[in-house]
């Protein structure tokens, strides 16, 4: 397939998204501790995204020629332009720290250097030094040649440059690895009846209490560094033999993998930056200058002090009575019912499963695993539930990226306590999000589902928004039970779907004939719109379709969280494309596709985003809703965030990753109009 103009590639629309969350950091709009939140998630997503996806660039480098003819991409230029865009990133990310550590001293809050100490916050940090830092401290000696010394991956490193004081100009080099076992922002005492609260970085007291780690040196200088490791487990698609066992070896080596980066203090002087880049054998390609502190991430457990106002305004989850009491099974007969988490509180799909549990009249439960709390309520019902008899069975996705483990842990838990626990298909990953509940109602059996967009994790489910559907429509509940089946028996023939669209069968068709549907429509001079919202939309070939419904007067809006490889707005391609992104407190998580024609309207909610993997190679489901009353909801939802003009920023060629304003004095921030409709509409539902 040739190459498509315009498109972004995946990773450099993935810089864009990630600079989105740095933008929250900066907004002044958004509560002071608050930004220190966004700084933290701005480094783990960066974190995440070297130990995987620059890391498969830099295999794809050292494969050769060879291998890169298999991409339709030149991976070192994709390198070199990462680094590029990072390193102006990593510079607003310094500046922006700066400016939130000023102003966290309009707030009595003082994050200070050890130039700033007093003596007697001197005389507790040296205190402190000795009494919980020393014990592990070990200092590597390095020859300033190529070396064998492994460095930790995603640990700070102190490097120091030292003088022999008895031999002048005499330079060593040495690392001290920072601990990671102690919390690193220490509270410092200050006067008797200070309002002020000082807090220094642990790295800081080591920087100053190091002097005292090489006696007979004087410390010429010290700078932090932190090495990134290739976390894939490349799994290959074929891969047939022991598909646990090959997962299981591959966490083994995940923390051994092979550089992905080294970022280091961009003060460090060039002499020292030299040393280190020939004792470790890295390139220009496997550097990356950051500010003073690495591992920002840690910022998510900055103290906050009690202080409430420098935080969001708190929004008590909504109750779905209907579903969180006894009644629900009568109540999900009765209608189908649409959660909106993390608006709503997720009781409902906890007591979906510890009722089923415990229900004399239910008889089987079945559900999908893609990642889930290490603390579940779920999972523990699903133990219960054998206890008292039932049948339970659960698909565990192994190849969960970073969730590999806690899943088979999971897993061996569910199947020693009697579940059927079936494991990952080789060469697909399973990425529905469904459970189901068989019960015996007046003799006859009846399944009742929830179909969700997002997880069965009680945490994420406080910070992502998405969005389930309990039923008992036959239309969808016996097709979910066939997938089951073919979960189950990991046989992919003779089962068809005519209702639910799901990866592998039908996904792509399903999409491709609403798509069209909206193309005929506008060519007959009809009204035709497509409203898509999803976390990441990459597939060429969904991209060049939605360019040709444009080109035919299909009106389209795009609410994408991440990546985009779409452009919004290009003449000759997407005049009729207009896309968004919103990044605000909640991360913006569900799939909502609503399609437009003289057909009819088409509501769908989904686990897939439109990504060449989800498409290709992932069992995915694409749920069609019925029921009229929820299908206004999701019109609305969707007409709310397309309204916002706080947190909405455009995705269109000529004004990327711009706040969008709006003619209106009206502000909207969607999130925050999404849990008062959501409050309204429970209230009467």
């Amino acid at each position: 397939m040739e190459n498509i103009v315009p498109y972004i590639q995946r990773d450099i629309s993935w810089l864009s998204f990630n600079y989105r969350v740095l933008q929250e950091a900066k907004d002044l709009r958004v509560p002071l501790l608050e930004r220190i939140k966004f700084l933290a998630i701005y480094s783990s997503n960066l974190d995440e995204f070297f130990r995987v996806r620059v890391a498969n660039h830099r295999n794809l480098v050292k494969a050769g020629k060879k291998a890169q003819k298999k991409v339709d991409f030149d991976p070192e230029k994709i390198l070199v332009q990462i680094l590029k865009i990072l390193k102006t990133q990593q510079e607003e990310f310094s500046k922006t720290f700066t400016g939130i550590a000023g102003e966290l001293k309009d707030h009595d809050i003082h994050l200070i250097r050890r130039g700033e100490l007093s003596k007697k916050q001197k005389e507790y940090i040296e205190n402190y030094f000795d009494n919980n830092l020393l014990p592990f401290i070990q200092p590597i000696l390095l020859n300033g040649t190529k070396v064998k010394t492994f460095l930790t991956n995603a640990s700070i490193y102190l490097a120091v440059e030292l003088e022999d004081k008895e031999a002048p100009g005499n330079r060593e080099y040495a690392l001290i690895k920072i601990p990671s076992q102690e919390d690193r922002f220490i509270h410092l005492p200050n006067k008797k009846d200070s309002q002020i609260k000082t807090v220094i970085v642990m790295d800081d007291i080591i920087r100053h209490c190091i002097k005292w780690t090489f006696p007979g040196y004087n410390i010429i200088q010290s700078h932090s560094i932190k090495l990134t490791r290739d976390a894939e487990l490349y799994i290959d698609d074929e891969f047939s033999g022991d598909l646990i066992m090959k997962i299981k070896e591959g966490l083994k080596k995940r923390s051994v993998g092979n550089a992905s980066r080294m970022v280091y203090d961009r003060t460090m002087s060039k002499s020292l930056l030299h040393t280190l880049t020939n004792v470790f054998d890295l390139s220009d390609l496997d550097l990356l200058p950051e500010g003073r502190y690495h591992n920002n991430f840690d910022f998510f457990k900055f103290p906050s002090f009690g202080m409430k106002h420098l935080k969001d305004q708190e929004l008590p989850l909504i109750s779905y009575s209907k579903l969180e009491g006894n009644k629900i099974w009568q109540n999900i007969e009765d209608k189908d019912h649409l959660i909106h988490v993390p608006y709503h509180s997720y009781l409902s799909v906890i007591n979906f499963f510890e009722k089923a549990s415990v229900d004399p009249d239910v008889t089987h439960i079945k559900i999908t695993q893609y990642r889930v709390a290490k603390k579940s309520r779920i999972m523990d019902a699903l133990i219960k539930a054998v206890k008292n008899g039932k049948q339970v069975s659960a698909f565990i996705e192994i190849k969960a990226r970073f969730d590999e483990e806690a899943n088979l842990d999971w897993g061996e838990k569910l199947a020693s306590a009697g579940v059927r626990v079936h494991y990952s298909i080789p060469g697909i990953k399973v990425h529905a999000k469904l459970g189901l509940v068989i019960k015996n109602v007046n003799g006859k059996s009846k399944t009742y589902a929830f179909i969700s967009t997002g997880n069965f994790h009680e945490k994420t489910a406080k910070l992502y928004s998405d969005v389930g559907l309990f039923t008992v429509d036959k239309k969808l509940t016996k097709e979910c039970l066939r997938l089951f089946n073919v979960l189950e028996t990991k046989k992919f023939k003779n089962s068809t779907f005519r209702h639910l669209g799901v990866g592998m069968f039908n996904l792509n068709k399903v999409l491709d004939d609403n798509i069209e549907a909206a193309v005929q429509s506008a060519k007959k001079g009809h009204s035709a719109e497509i409203i898509l919202k999803m976390n990441s939309l990459q597939d060429e070939d969904m991209i060049r379709k939605l360019y040709n419904a444009s080109k035919a007067g299909v009106r389209i809006k795009l609410i994408i969280r991440g990546v985009c490889s779409l452009v919004g707005g290009m003449p000759n391609h997407s005049e009729n494309i207009d896309a968004i992104s919103i990044v605000d407190r909640y991360l913006e998580h569900a799939r909502i596709f609503i399609f437009k024609s003289d057909q009819g309207n088409k509501f769908y909610i989904s686990s897939a985003d439109w990504m060449y993997r989800n498409l290709h190679r992932r069992i995915e489901m694409i749920t069609p809703i019925y029921d009229e009353n929820i299908q206004l909801q999701l019109e609305e939802l969707m007409n709310i965030q397309l309204r916002d003009n706080v947190k909405a920023r455009s995705l269109n060629h000529n004004e990327l990753n711009n706040y969008r304003l709006s003619d209106s004095d009206l502000m909207t921030q969607s999130q925050i109009e999404t849990y008062y409709y959501v409050k309204r509409i429970s209230e009467n539902a």
